[in-house]
């Protein structure tokens, strides 16, 4: 246990150097300078010079890498002189807004795929199974930015349903006393329903549009997995022993089915958190997605390097606690750990 739990910490800490290195590399390669998109069009050459100076952009790349490193181990990820602060205190004002959306959009996938896939299976229907591959493929074949453009028009425009893109909160409503950026909790923690519910409806149209995709890849997966264990000898032994073929699903077929998803969903959570960048942009959420697209405009390299390891940081650590769990969970990874 102690040498696997070593292993995967090795492997986790070289997959974000490798993230640190790559982003710096593949930043600095892109054409345009960022001194010159600070200082603006106008600015003169002496100018010019003193901002790339400032910027630490007159340096060899080894030289700027050996900087930016450590400063990082220091917690310092760096200024960004298009937005005028630390890109520590943009990434942790972004951050709450990306985990609360994409902690709703976790939830609406998992519930939904689970639920659709497990009625399927157990109801045993072609009708029923074919309606859910048929809505699995058409989830998985929508872009994101395609279908939160359709939802607006449909649902907020025209039928009034749902708010439109203005961000987190209607606008004659105040943030709620910050506790932990999560709007829907600091509401609840000040007494606020009223600002609770205003948060939560703005969360369900963007929540629901992240959630597509995962929905057609988690039912697929879900799915696949309750037509095996349907299957396995443990669920032929609970049936001769007199249990009904609903408790037998529900108590034995749906458990063993959901192991799989452990590692899917930590995945999906470490992804979301980070921000949907299409969608955040086209419902106007105050993310790190679109915090993302504006420094990407700006050619800010110091924000969009935070972001990706931000992301690398989420992903190693989502995928280091799956492994964990499926050795807490499941006896037989636990014994070929050994």
């Amino acid at each position: 246990m102690t040498t696997l739990i070593l292993r995967r910490l090795g492997v986790a800490l070289a997959t974000v150097f490798g993230a640190s290195m790559f982003s710096f590399l593949v930043l600095r390669k892109l054409p345009g300078d960022p001194a010159r998109l600070v200082g603006g069009e106008l600015a003169d050459e002496t100018t010019i010079a003193n901002l790339r100076a400032a910027m630490g952009l007159n340096k060899p790349l080894p030289a700027q890498y050996w900087d930016y490193l450590t400063h990082l181990v220091r917690g310092d990820l760096g200024f960004s002189y298009s937005m005028g602060q630390p890109v520590a205190t943009l990434v942790r004002t972004r951050l709450p807004a990306s985990i609360e959306l994409g902690i709703t959009a976790v939830l609406i996938a998992v519930i939904w795929a689970t639920s659709y896939a497990a009625f399927a299976v157990y109801r045993r229907r072609r009708g029923v199974d074919t309606s859910l591959r048929v809505t699995s493929s058409i989830a998985m074949g929508s872009p994101s930015f395609w279908l939160a453009l359709v939802l607006i028009l449909v649902l907020s425009v025209k039928l009034g349903i749902f708010p439109g893109p203005e961000g987190r909160l209607s606008p004659s409503l105040s943030p709620p006393p910050t506790r932990t950026g999560l709007y829907t909790l600091d509401a609840l923690l000040a007494g606020q329903f009223s600002t609770f519910f205003n948060a939560l409806w703005h969360l369900i149209l963007p929540g629901f549009t992240i959630a597509v995709g995962p929905f057609a890849f988690i039912s697929r997966l879900f799915r696949s997995q309750l037509r095996n264990s349907v299957r396995e000898p443990f669920a032929l032994v609970a049936r001769s022993r007199g249990l009904t073929r609903r408790k037998v699903f529900l108590r034995h077929v749906v458990p063993n089915s959901l192991l799989p998803l452990v590692a899917v969903t930590s995945m999906l959570v470490a992804e979301l958190m980070t921000g949907s960048v299409l969608v955040e942009k086209v419902f106007a959420w105050p993310g790190v997605g679109s915090l993302t697209v504006d420094a990407i405009l700006q050619k800010d390299f110091s924000v969009v390097q935070g972001v990706i390891l931000l992301s690398a940081v989420l992903y190693v650590t989502a995928s280091f606690l799956a492994d964990i769990a499926y050795v807490v969970i499941d006896p037989r990874v636990r014994v070929g750990a050994h």
